[in-house]
């Protein structure tokens, strides 16, 4: 014992932080029915998605953890890319890990290809299930002591420092019976992770990614899901929230695309809808609703639809004074009429009632 906690001293910085447990449980995943890949975990680590959890649109998604090395997270998008299955890119990866037996490390590529690998040496209690059908275990031999590779299609789930050994089988039960999209049976595997008993340790952190699955070569258009909780009491709380905020943003954006092709109906079933996420979701501060009352209000104006924007513009107002002093900065922005009466009549709106 003495031996290696001198080892430990001796390392250099860098060295000593992958000698620290990061990670509890994660899932890499794919939707068969959009293609759209994710990964997805939670920790008692201060800011888990900085260093876990790497995924890119129409190649895949990489969960390194455990004594974690970051660079698996690179190294595994960037051989994924070259049209390598996700087994042999692990394999590869472990085949040149001296510290193999530390690591923890799911892997899905773009046609859902799965692996996932547990180290000999990973805290216990650690595991993972690759697929609905876990398949055959094997042994690995890398570094100083190999560790398990399961394969299988769909997705994986893995964790270590577990309170006990049925954490990552409750994860891949959940996911497999979970519905909806890829981001919501993700939570769905998360939930259960944690209702089973979870990280012995605790919880802080959560992190959420999901990507298209065809790359435009826009990264910044392809990350459909790209979420961070780095410090909470409940970490899948806030995720979940989160998701359902991004979700309201996201028809916003599709609001602001029909918009500039001209789809006016389009844009509007876009901007209620996102407004009815985040009038519904629990959690989020009132003040965030106007964001979206107001854009939408703006839209109807640029469609020659004042009399329907008026009332959104009032409850915006109601919400945030500031948006109605913005207004009138928004006509040399072009993103309003350079009408003065027009102007007037849309900052007047509710002004009785202040």
């Amino acid at each position: 014992m003495k031996k290696m906690l001198w080892a430990i001293v001796l390392l250099a910085p860098s060295a000593f932080a992958q000698l620290r447990p990061v990670n509890t449980f994660s899932i890499v995943a794919r939707d068969p029915q959009t293609g759209q890949i994710g990964v997805a975990v939670q920790s008692h680590w201060f800011a888990v998605g900085q260093i876990v959890p790497w995924a890119e649109a129409g190649v895949g998604a990489v969960a390194t953890q455990s004594f974690v090395d970051p660079s698996y997270g690179k190294l595994g998008l960037d051989l994924l890319r070259t049209g390598k299955p996700a087994p042999d890119v692990l394999r590869g990866l472990l085949g040149s890990d001296p510290s193999c037996q530390v690591r923890q490390i799911g892997i899905i590529d773009a046609n859902g290809n799965v692996a996932t690998f547990t180290g000999s040496r990973d805290i216990q209690a650690a595991g993972g299930i690759a697929g609905q059908s876990a398949g055959t275990a094997t042994q690995v031999g890398c570094g100083t002591g190999g560790g398990t590779l399961n394969v299988g299609h769909d997705f994986a789930v893995q964790a270590n420092l577990m309170s006990n050994a049925n954490i990552w089988p409750s994860m891949a039960k959940a996911y497999a019976a979970s519905t909806g999209d890829l981001a919501e049976r993700m939570l769905a595997a998360l939930d259960a992770a944690q209702g089973a008993g979870g990280d012995i340790r605790g919880k802080q952190s959560a992190a959420l990614i999901v990507v298209s699955a065809k790359s435009t070569g826009k990264p910044w258009e392809d990350q459909i899901f790209n979420l961070r909780v780095d410090d909470h009491p409940e970490p899948l709380k806030e995720l979940r929230r989160l998701v359902a905020l991004q979700r309201a943003y996201n028809h916003m954006n599709a609001g602001d695309l029909a918009t500039e092709h001209n789809d006016n109906e389009g844009a509007l079933r876009e901007y209620a809808a996102a407004e009815q996420i985040a009038a519904t979701t629990a959690g989020i501060p009132i003040s965030r609703h106007a964001e979206m009352i107001y854009w939408h209000a703006v839209a109807l104006v640029n469609m020659k639809r004042v009399d329907e924007s008026l009332p959104l513009f009032a409850k915006a107002f109601q919400m945030e004074p500031g948006w109605r002093e913005l207004t009138p900065r928004l006509t040399k922005a072009g993103l309003l009429p350079d009408d003065d009466a027009l102007i007037a009549r849309i900052v007047g709106v509710g002004e009785a009632k202040r």
